[in-house]
């Protein structure tokens, strides 16, 4: 057993000195790449014509912790929209174009802070050079945006090679030819919707590519619940090895969805923080009190509340403390009362009707934050 262990932590520590620094870019004011904490990013559901419903949208993501936003341009017609909406929100925004490059170089010179193309689908290579000295003259960066659907025509077709191993030479092909334009301020993603696919490709990428930044998600991963498990598993392997620089869970949802999950996501990884982490037992004969209710308030309550610390709440008055010690604070519940407990010990007992109010005013008293219900 001793042996596995050393074995484990020599492989452990391979993984960590594998690691190295992307080449940083700047989205806005936000940095990818380099060191920087991974970002998390979200897109508009909103027709960009609508500037109104779009900023209006962009502000809910922003409350939500979302720090990138990513809006369509599918039309000519959408681009007063688009400048409106770069001129007004809170958010660096990046314009998403498929098929004509003439949208790219227009949003560029529109106030986009990035742009993200497919060369698979935008035409010839003459069309992206266009592109590419656009995001020149603009100074802004490109993410280069390659899936399943929208390959280099040269691999599309291959039967020879394994759907990775297409998206893997068409994006090793697009930043070589970026880099022969001198243009480096690249972001990179290749995104499928099966889980191993996305492993191979973005560990192999990250293998060939070590300097460009990484934008990792699993694209089409369904609704809420099959999307946040095939993004959690995908996305979480390549984060906790150290590839991904940025990132956005595609959900079938509600958007603020997408951002609520990256950051339940890195801060189970302990990569950042933006709301408490909630620790709770799946209960079992012992718990005398409706836990799932009350879990599910708490929950709802500690979402609005910006704070980096865990909270507790446990169905057993004997072990809960013990099996929650690493929590800032918590709760743990017993027949007719609670007990509130700080990093594992005792503080006191409240009766059973007053356990989440009570619990809210020790956040509140010892952490100084407001923990009203209006949060």
């Amino acid at each position: 057993m001793l042996r596995a262990l050393k074995i484990w932590l020599q492989q452990k520590d391979s993984i960590v000195k594998a690691r190295s620094k992307t080449h940083q870019v700047f989205v806005g004011d936000v940095a990818v790449g380099g060191g920087a904490p991974v970002s998390v990013q979200s897109m508009c559901t909103t027709k960009t014509s609508d500037a109104a419903a779009t900023l209006e949208q962009i502000n809910k993501l922003m409350n939500a912790g979302c720090e990138l936003i990513r809006v369509a341009i599918p039309l000519k017609s959408d681009l007063d929209g688009f400048e409106e909406i770069c001129r007004k929100s809170p958010l660096p925004v990046i314009a998403d174009i498929h098929f004509d490059y003439r949208l790219a170089i227009e949003a560029a010179e529109r106030g986009a802070s990035a742009l993200r193309i497919n060369p698979g689908n935008i035409g010839s290579m003459e069309k992206v050079d266009k592109v590419i000295d656009a995001a020149k003259q603009a100074h802004i960066p490109i993410r280069i945006g390659v899936n399943a659907g929208s390959l280099d025509r040269k691999f599309d077709t291959r039967d020879d090679l394994t759907l990775s191993q297409k998206m893997i030479a068409s994006a090793t092909g697009y930043v070589e030819h970026f880099r022969d334009r001198g243009f480096n301020d690249i972001v990179l993603s290749a995104k499928a919707h099966s889980v191993p696919t996305t492993l191979e490709t973005y560990r192999n990428l990250s293998q060939a590519l070590p300097d460009i930044p990484l934008h990792v998600g699993v694209t089409e991963a369904g609704g809420l619940r099959q999307g946040t498990v095939k993004n959690c598993v995908g996305v979480g392997i390549l984060l906790e090895q150290g590839i991904g620089d940025t990132i956005r869970l595609s959900l079938t949802a509600d958007p603020v969805e997408e951002v609520y999950v990256a950051w339940d996501l890195l801060s189970s990884l302990g990569m950042r923080r933006l709301t408490p982490e909630m620790v709770s037992c799946p209960t079992c004969g012992r718990c005398q009190v409706n836990l799932i209710e009350m879990a599910n308030v708490v929950s709802e309550r500690l979402a609005k509340l910006k704070a980096p610390i865990s909270v507790a709440v446990m169905g057993c008055a004997v072990n809960g403390p013990g099996e929650a010690r690493d929590a800032d604070i918590g709760v743990a519940c017993g027949k007719d009362k609670g007990v509130l407990f700080q990093n594992g010990k005792p503080i006191r007992s409240v009766a059973a009707e007053n356990i989440v109010s009570e619990l809210f005013k020790e956040i509140q008293d010892r952490y100084g934050y407001d923990v009203s219900k209006d949060v």
